[in-house]
């Protein structure tokens, strides 16, 4: 079934009365074909600077898709990647306004991804892509099998362990976006090992 996506959460927020500006992904998208959802950590403070904005290219991209061509990817658009089964959302759907995003945020976001993922009945892998998308997650799960996902310690020790959320298997790995992607070289590397597992498993 293709859905757009911004369209439906925001029917969503409406039926449970929130009234904050939050920010969803603006695709239309075939919900049947999505095997892979990676879980960034926060949206941009520009709509069009997100992985479907119209800037060009999206600020979110410019990290991103190099991270798919280390794995080996040809995938070279976010068209590409959505035609290839695998969709990119943000955990939390509002732009931060410090350089830490409260937890209280976190929370509040959390309804709305719990929602977006359960638009996609066929998803078999997520890629939780920094701590705030690993924290998101584990809320989610804790209060519907009260254990955590993604056991506390370093993304580094635990990435190569298997994590299953219900029978999706879920992959620790490290934020794609921002500034600090272009400086860690070794996260760079860690992150696009990762997306080379999620593309050999939904392939």
């Amino acid at each position: 079934m293709i859905i757009h996506v911004k369209e439906r959460m925001k029917a969503f927020v409406a039926s449970n009365a929130r009234n904050e500006d939050y920010q969803f992904a603006d695709v239309k998208i075939d919900t049947e074909n999505v095997k892979a959802i990676m879980i960034n950590e926060v949206v941009p403070s520009n709509p069009e600077d997100d992985f479907y904005g119209k800037n060009n290219p999206p600020f979110y991209l410019t990290t991103t898709l190099p991270l798919f061509s280390k794995a080996g990817s040809f995938l070279s658009s976010i068209e590409d990647i959505t035609k290839a089964g695998i969709y990119i959302t943000n955990a939390v759907k509002i732009p931060k306004s410090n350089t830490t995003i409260e937890k209280d945020i976190i929370k509040q976001c959390i309804p709305l991804l719990e929602y977006e993922i359960s638009l996609f009945p066929n998803v078999s892998v997520i890629m939780l892509m920094g701590d705030v998308a690993k924290k998101a997650l584990n809320h989610i799960a804790k209060s519907k099998t009260k254990k955590n996902v993604i056991p506390t310690g370093a993304t580094y020790k635990l990435r190569n362990d298997e994590f299953y959320y219900e029978n999706i298997r879920v992959f620790p790995s490290y934020i794609m976006t921002g500034g600090n992607i272009l400086i860690e070289k070794s996260k760079v590397a860690m992150a696009s090992e990762d997306i080379k597992k999620m593309l050999q498993l939904i392939q």
